[in-house]
């Protein structure tokens, strides 16, 4: 090696494991115990980690055996023929939006809440060029047949963009679209040659909660997809299913939108980890989710969107809190608790959240509402009520899809 090159190899070198690495990732292990801002924060276990390196070392973009094979499963239980892993779920749902979507003018009907209209940076106008017609659901909990009939485009009327895709999300801050709806509003929009696609992002815990396999949750869907960072622990990756035309084609503008990947079987070994170890935990996560909601409203706290999967959003000023405080409070335990930055009325459970996080937490709103009985606060019955659940955001924009 001539000195000039090995100057330039110095140079370029550089070595990213410090001799600290192992006691950070410890303590960034027991930090995660105690956040309540997403599921996705959780972080690989050594067990997943070790799962993963059995992987195989094929490239995604020609044929990866590992990624194929969880492909293949995916699309077995989920009942569609054909899978796709892509690297988030933004992508995910992006890739599936322009798939279905072939020449405009045309639009797309979905919640208002919904993350494709509110947290994917106007991918569909940017990507498919597509209008979004966001609904509010007429219930406040989940949309109806006659929300959808009431504001789909389906008309010859050159000054509209007709209706080409019906966009559904369960869950939905948490909460569990109604599968009996779901067939309706899916039976409608197919008799109008309409495609439906699901953001089925955490669709792993309506299974869980429900009983219901995922192939009966996905069988009115064209297209699902379905995160293994959300809820399930893996560290990155969501799957696209539907029918092998479908994919094929979603496959190209995988390519097209910068998604192909190399090796892609350590990322499938760690979902696969996922599905097998992870998937089991989610009903703990739900009766720890329950939990938390009893205790606040034992307390006085007002829940504003009840705790249906591993959710919450609640409001404390009816016993004088406020959000600020308790962030306050809890970034002062001796064991911080890490509360949203995006908005602290939503709270979340996870497959790693400890039962002493859930126990603080509580111990927290509980002695603040103390403090505040006895310095003389009252209860207004009613108090602002609306003007609280306008205010605060029903979801964060979690820079996980």
């Amino acid at each position: 090696m001539s000195s000039s090159f090995a100057s330039i190899a110095s140079e370029i070198g550089f070595d990213i494991v410090s001799s600290t690495h192992a006691e950070e990732n410890a303590a960034k292990r027991k930090e995660i115990t105690r956040s309540f801002v997403s599921d996705t924060v959780t972080v690989p276990t050594e067990e997943m980690y070790q799962y993963a390196t059995r992987a195989t070392l094929g490239d995604d973009v020609y044929f990866e055996p590992s990624t194929a094979a969880l492909e293949a499963h995916m699309a077995k239980i989920t009942g569609k023929e054909a899978g796709l892993f892509v690297p988030s779920g933004t992508a995910s749902n992006q890739i599936a939006i322009r798939t279905h979507l072939h020449q405009p003018p045309y639009s797309v009907i979905c919640d208002h809440r919904a993350h494709i209209h509110r947290y994917e940076s106007g991918g569909a106008a940017f990507h498919s060029g597509a209008a979004v017609i966001p609904v509010i659901p007429s219930n406040g909990h989940h949309l109806t047949l006659d929300d959808i009939k009431n504001n789909i485009i389906i008309t010859n009327d050159i000054h509209f963009a007709p209706t080409q895709l019906v966009e559904l999300e369960n869950t939905l801050d948490g909460t569990i679209f109604p599968q009996d709806e779901i067939i309706k509003i899916s039976e409608y929009a197919h008799s109008h040659g309409l495609k439906v696609h699901l953001d089925g992002a955490r669709l792993w815990h309506v299974a869980a909660k429900t009983s219901t396999s995922l192939k009966d949750l996905c069988a009115p869907f064209d297209s699902v997809s379905l995160c293994f960072s959300k809820g399930l622990g893996a560290p990155v990756g969501s799957m696209l299913v539907g029918s092998q035309a479908f994919i094929a084609k979603a496959r190209w503008f995988r390519r097209l939108f910068g998604g192909g990947m190399r090796q892609t079987g350590i990322l499938a070994g760690c979902a696969a980890y996922a599905l097998t170890h992870n998937f089991p935990q989610l009903p703990r996560v739900h009766a720890l989710t329950k939990r938390l909601e009893a205790s606040l409203e034992e307390i006085g706290v007002r829940i504003v969107t009840r705790a249906e999967t591993c959710m919450l959003f609640y409001d404390p000023s009816p016993v004088g809190v406020t959000f600020a405080e308790i962030a306050d409070r809890a970034s002062k335990l001796p064991e911080p608790l890490i509360i949203s930055p995006y908005s602290g009325s939503r709270l979340v459970v996870h497959i790693q959240t400890a039962d002493s996080a859930v126990n603080d937490f509580i111990a927290i709103v509980r002695q603040l509402a103390l403090e505040k009985k006895a310095a003389g606060f009252v209860r207004v019955e009613g108090q602002a009520e609306t003007e609280i659940k306008d205010s605060y955001p029903r979801s964060d924009p979690d820079t996980r899809k």
